[in-house]
């Protein structure tokens, strides 16, 4: 099959919060419906798609305030983590567990699940001409990982990442976080040590 996935994306609300919109034939995924609905919906109209999907990668307020919005305005499937869908405003359709594969518009995208900056975010690995994006929410940044709360919650996170992104793609592989730049997994990886060290 050829893969038609084409990458979209723009910034909403005052804390910089990436939504990502992956574009097939007439479809679009949405991978979190962070803030104004009339910009998320503008995207899609730009790409040529219709929302037919939603992901929302973890259960904080600045990642799903338009997800209602959204989800009435497309009729969208919403995917979430089984442990962060209690606490999303809208149903979760879909309950990711980690190792489970998003099947969405003749394609599929692995799923990983990140303890620690929540109970667990969801994120999914996708090829685009023959490069893998992660979008990863905001377990992994530029520079460090997301915020934690506490010392078992760090390392939580901490293996989760090593164990489940760094271990399982390569140094091209191109890491989507939801804030802020893009970076890589082989620009990243020299630091690990420095961020188990320093805690964050």
């Amino acid at each position: 099959m050829t893969n038609d996935l084409t990458l979209h994306s723009v910034s909403v609300s005052e804390m910089d919060n990436n939504c990502y919109l992956l574009a097939s034939g007439d479809e679009g995924l949405l991978i979190d419906a962070a803030d104004d609905a009339s910009a998320l919906l503008k995207l899609a109209e730009d790409a040529g798609v219709r929302i037919t999907a939603v992901l929302t990668t973890h259960r904080h307020n600045d990642h799903h305030r338009a997800l209602p919005e959204v989800l009435e305005a497309t009729g969208a499937t919403h995917y979430g983590s089984f442990l962060d869908s209690p606490a999303l405003p809208s149903p979760v359709d879909v309950e990711l567990n980690h190792g489970d594969t998003l099947t969405w518009a003749g394609h599929e995208f692995p799923v990983m699940i990140l303890r620690g900056h929540t109970p667990g975010g969801a994120a999914i690995a996708a090829e685009i001409d023959g490069t893998t994006h992660l979008f990863v929410g905001d377990s992994l940044f530029p520079g460090g990982l997301g915020k934690t709360t506490s010392e078992s919650d760090f390392v939580r996170l901490y293996k989760d990442v090593v164990e489940r992104v760094f271990n399982q793609f390569p140094d091209e592989a191109v890491v989507h976080p939801g804030h802020g730049a893009d970076t890589t997994l082989g620009t990243e990886r020299p630091q690990l040590d420095v961020w188990w060290e320093r805690r964050w």
